[in-house]
């Protein structure tokens, strides 16, 4: 899970927020293990840093993930980010099939092998407007669709949307 952002138009750290009696980290989580063997944390105090150093955006979290799951002897890492307390039906089933995907409605959910850890930091080191979509598209991601809208939570009136 990618929760290493400022959270500056939430006012506090929306990860801890809670939806529905739960943490927006904790839905996040909940949505990824029926997918995943281990789900961490990336860009947190205590958590995966973000390569190639902090404040890299999702590409940050992104680059650290990789990095600890190649360490680990995994071949690929699933994304999310933690403002995203639920997914539409099957888009995460969708994207652990295939390796490297994600999804154009929103790209921090992806399915990324750990062998395009150096790409990344190269990409990260020289591309000015970095993203994660122009990154998906430069290695040549495979593209999955949501079926539905994505919610995202960045402020407080999100929660009340959710």
């Amino acid at each position: 899970m990618l929760a290493g952002g400022r959270s500056s138009r939430f006012g506090s750290d929306k990860a801890m927020a809670v939806v529905n009696g739960r943490v927006l980290a904790e839905h996040a989580r909940a949505l990824l293990m029926p997918h995943v063997e281990v789900a961490v944390i990336a860009g947190r105090d205590g958590a995966i840093p973000d390569r190639p150093g902090p404040d890299m955006g999702p590409l940050g979290g992104i680059a650290g993930a990789l990095d600890h799951a190649a360490a680990l002897g995994f071949t690929s890492v699933m994304t999310i980010a933690c403002d995203m307390p639920w997914l539409p039906d099957g888009l995460l089933a969708a994207l652990s099939r295939r390796a490297s995907a994600y999804c154009p409605d929103a790209p921090v959910l992806g399915h990324w092998e750990t062998g395009l850890l150096g790409n990344l930091l190269t990409h990260i080191e020289t591309v000015p407007r970095r993203s994660v979509r122009g990154w998906a598209e430069a290695i040549g991601a495979i593209p999955i669709p949501a079926a539905a809208a994505i919610p995202n939570v960045n402020t407080p009136q999100d929660l009340d949307t959710v």
